[in-house]
């Protein structure tokens, strides 16, 4: 049975935890009801940074209603994976209503919603989130205060038990050792808070010759940490978790064609689920990354400017029975700019900055795939959503897919990074996986 606000029918829920294990309730009625319903074409949606599961079954509900009407004869079933990730309340979801994307609050305060998510997101940090959130109210002006803000913040999202996170994190390697692991918890806070608060002034328009606050860079660093757990978490449960559902899925429901969408860090998810998946399942037909929040390069045998290095997904995309459709706009500002300054944090960023210039490094080493799409993969196919939607859409392969024209509205910070809910993008997971076409 759907759940009461979902759109679409039959639906089930995937829970993980930070660690991706699942619920195994969940797991197991899937796999029997997917069976049992002889469901063709399973539409499986990773959430980015909805914080709670109202939130995302609401995302859910919005994206799978076309469905039904752009493959009527289809056998479709749907479902929500529902993981432990959180957004900043200040960053407004385009066409939700204010309970689940609160109006902007005055930055650079926490609000109480924004704090209640880093607690959820970080149990057990109560008391660094307090103090975190007092000297964001406070602004103290002292560099000592900024300097104890990012030991706070490394705090915050570190992680404390040994495991394999780091690789979940890195987005490229080189001789199997993570090459992106980010240096904006190692070097002066001061200088990164200033650095985020001038970036954020040029996405917001600042004009005049005031100083940036470096409080608000301070905001956008714990904002910008936070995003960096979420992106490791991603992976762990994409591996860990999604890939070994979809595998015990397949081996219930041999017929089944999987196909996986994830938005923002849930694009990360899916695709490291690839990763999970058990030898020899071609299950996947289909990937769909909608402002999918990791690296261009992270599909890339060879990375352009290190050629001994490669991507932590390299190769992956020959794990899909389909194409691999990276959705992307140049309207979203939380990938176009604060997702590469964060990145470029394990370098000299300022020094490139002054050098080169942001807007000419936007694309380039440190870029976002939900920015510009997959890069340095031969053979990847480029296309506009006109052109997607015409059809028809590469049966294989990586293929970019350049959604500006609709994914065009938000403000600072994050612009159009949440601007998903069209029916176009529906239509895309439809052609990408052929859902449309007769059962064979």
């Amino acid at each position: 049975m759907a759940e009461p606000a979902m759109s679409v029918t039959p639906y089930w829920e995937l829970t993980f935890d930070a660690d991706g294990d699942v619920d195994r309730a969940e797991r197991d009625r899937l796999t029997a009801e997917v069976a049992a319903r002889q469901v063709r074409d399973l539409v499986v949606f990773a959430h980015g940074w909805n914080s709670d599961r109202s939130g995302a079954t609401r995302l859910y509900s919005r994206f799978f209603a076309p469905f039904p009407g752009l493959a009527p004869g289809a056998r479709i079933g749907y479902v929500g994976v529902i993981w432990p990730s959180m957004r900043f309340s200040d960053e407004p979801i385009p066409d939700f209503p204010r309970s689940v994307a609160a109006e902007p609050a005055r930055r650079p305060a926490l609000d109480k919603d924004t704090r209640h998510a880093l607690l959820e997101s970080f149990p057990g940090r109560a008391p660094i989130v307090e103090q975190l959130a007092r000297l964001l109210e406070q602004q103290p002006g002292l560099e000592a205060e900024l300097a104890e803000f990012g030991r706070l913040v490394r705090l915050l999202v570190e992680v404390v038990a040994p495991g394999p996170q780091a690789l979940f994190a890195a987005d490229t390697v080189a001789e199997g050792v993570p090459q992106d692991e980010p240096a904006m918890f190692t070097r002066p806070a001061a200088e990164v808070c200033a650095e985020f608060a001038a970036a954020l002034a040029q996405a917001e328009g600042a004009e005049g010759f005031s100083l940036p606050n470096p409080w608000d860079g301070a905001h956008e660093l714990l904002r910008q940490a936070t995003y960096y757990a979420m992106k490791r978490r991603a992976g762990t449960v994409g591996e860990r978790g999604l890939g070994r559902v979809v595998g015990q899925l397949a081996a219930a429901a041999p017929g089944v064609r999987v196909h996986l969408v994830g938005h923002s860090f849930g694009g990360r998810l899916v695709s490291f689920a690839l990763r999970g998946l058990p030898e020899g399942v071609r299950t996947v037909a289909s990937v769909t990354l909608l402002q999918g929040a990791f690296s261009h390069y992270a599909f890339a045998s060879r990375l352009p400017y290190d050629p001994r290095a490669g991507g932590v997904l390299q190769g992956q995309q020959h794990r899909v029975d389909g194409p691999l459709v990276c959705c992307h706009s140049r309207h979203d500002t939380a990938l176009g700019t604060f997702y590469p300054l964060a990145s470029r944090m394990a370098c000299d960023a300022q020094g490139a900055v002054e050098e080169f210039g942001l807007g000419q490094l936007l694309g380039a080493k440190w870029g976002a795939m939900g920015h510009d799409g997959v890069q340095a993969v031969p053979g990847t196919r480029a296309m506009t959503l006109a052109e997607a939607l015409r059809g028809p859409l590469p049966t294989s392969g990586c293929v970019n897919v350049d959604a500006s024209a609709v994914v065009c509205r938000g403000g600072p910070p994050a612009g159009a990074h949440g601007d998903i809910l069209h029916p176009e993008l529906a239509r895309v997971v439809v052609a990408a996986g052929r859902i449309d076409r007769p059962a064979a």
